[in-house]
């Protein structure tokens, strides 16, 4: 167990690190000029940065407003009978709620989670698993399809969704098995 631990600790030092190289050496073998369309990609992220700061903004306001008004509490204990079925934590809650919906807000409940229990407990390593198994669904359709003008997602939500279930329910049952 030690040693596998071993191995996926020195994986994900290396991982990023590598694709970094392979790119800037698959550019070079292929004689395209890297540093060059690195700068042209970044200055495209900047305007596609500046045409979502208003979706991002009303993205967060809502969210905000969300929070402040109680209906995540509201919800937690609605859900509360659903979550009880796979053993998740009463605590985990507000994360599977906030995460579809921001990335930032989750990163402040999981934040207190991390405070409140500790990164080593149950509850920790699950909100960190669920964390990075799930995406932010609502944020995506709102800020991304928005500042392309895209009125209809046709399946984008439900999809969406059903993969952030996936990923939190997943998340639950192997932490509960792993750790």
């Amino acid at each position: 167990m030690e040693t596998l631990r071993l191995i996926i600790d020195w994986a994900s030092v290396l991982a990023i690190p590598t694709i970094i190289l392979l790119f800037i050496g698959y550019g070079g073998y292929k004689k395209i000029p890297v540093y060059e369309v690195f700068v042209e990609g970044a200055k495209e992220g900047f305007e596609v940065g500046v045409k979502i700061i208003p979706y991002l903004v009303a993205m967060l306001m809502a969210i905000a407003m969300f929070r402040a008004s109680g209906m995540l509490d509201i919800l937690t204990w609605l859900a509360s009978p659903v979550t009880n079925l796979i053993g998740m934590a009463p605590e985990l809650l507000p994360m599977a709620l906030m995460r579809p919906l921001s990335g930032s807000g989750s990163l402040g409940v999981m934040s207190e989670l991390m405070k409140t229990f500790g990164p080593d407990s149950l509850i920790g390593f699950t909100a960190s698993t669920m964390f990075g198994s799930t995406e932010t669904t609502f944020y995506v359709l709102a800020v991304y399809f928005g500042s392309v003008g895209v009125r209809k997602t046709r399946y984008a939500a439900p999809a969406g969704l059903l993969a952030d279930a996936a990923g939190l329910i997943t998340a639950v049952l192997v932490c509960q098995l792993w750790f």
